[in-house]
């Protein structure tokens, strides 16, 4: 018992520690909340279902770890180095910001209308598949990367990254679950999610470029 309660008392140390650095680096609940909110709308995993489903019958198998591990990597590397390569052909955060709340806007019309204006796709082996086009890009695609670039503008890193580890969780979580998740939601379901995730979008589109058109003039 005393051993137990040792290492406990240990764990929690090191936990405020840990919990401690990160207050210092920014962390933000709230921010976590709204970027969390941000690229579960932009990465659409729930509407993506029926893609999935269709995807893993020409495959024949979906790697939920492989998909996941592989989102992950591209997208906190392109948070790391994105803005250094905006720097190198001269776009500033803000303009890319702007630039990113038309491609928001317009994936939120897709959601909303039903519409396709814009998609990507791709063809590929089994285990290929797991990360082209399922990691990238349409998990880790460029709709999500422009938001990255654009909630930089906004947010601390530390809540954009912990973000990102959330979402990929959700999306490890559904793709573990897809088959079961198309059973509950039901078509009728899906369609809805993205109807509603498609005008919160919407409104973040608009609240992006209001707030960084005014930094370019």
């Amino acid at each position: 018992y005393i051993c137990y309660s040792i290492s406990y008392i240990y764990k929690k140390i090191n936990m405020q520690h840990f919990l401690a650095i990160l207050w210092n680096y920014g962390l933000n609940f709230k921010e976590i909340g709204v970027a969390s909110m941000v690229l579960f709308a932009v990465i659409d995993i729930v509407g993506n279902i029926p893609l999935i489903i269709a995807l893993k019958e020409k495959t024949g198998q979906i790697y939920p770890l492989r998909t996941a591990s592989a989102s992950l990597l591209i997208l906190v590397g392109f948070l790391f180095v994105g803005e250094s390569i905006l720097g190198l052909i001269g776009v500033g955060i803000n303009e890319f910001a702007v630039a990113g709340s038309f491609v928001l806007f317009f994936m939120a019309l897709e959601m909303i209308l039903g519409i396709e204006i814009f998609r990507d796709s791709g063809e590929g082996t089994t285990k290929v598949a797991s990360v082209v086009p399922l990691a990238f890009p349409m998990i880790a695609g460029a709709g999500t990367m422009t938001s990255l670039i654009s909630l930089r503008a906004e947010f601390e890193l530390v809540n954009i990254l912990i973000a990102i580890l959330l979402n990929i969780l959700v999306v490890w979580v559904v793709l573990r679950l897809t088959a079961t998740f198309e059973r509950v939601i039901g078509t009728t379901g899906i369609a809805i999610l993205k109807k509603v995730f498609g005008i919160i979008l919407l409104a973040i589109a608009i609240k992006l470029f209001s707030s960084n058109i005014r930094e370019l003039f």
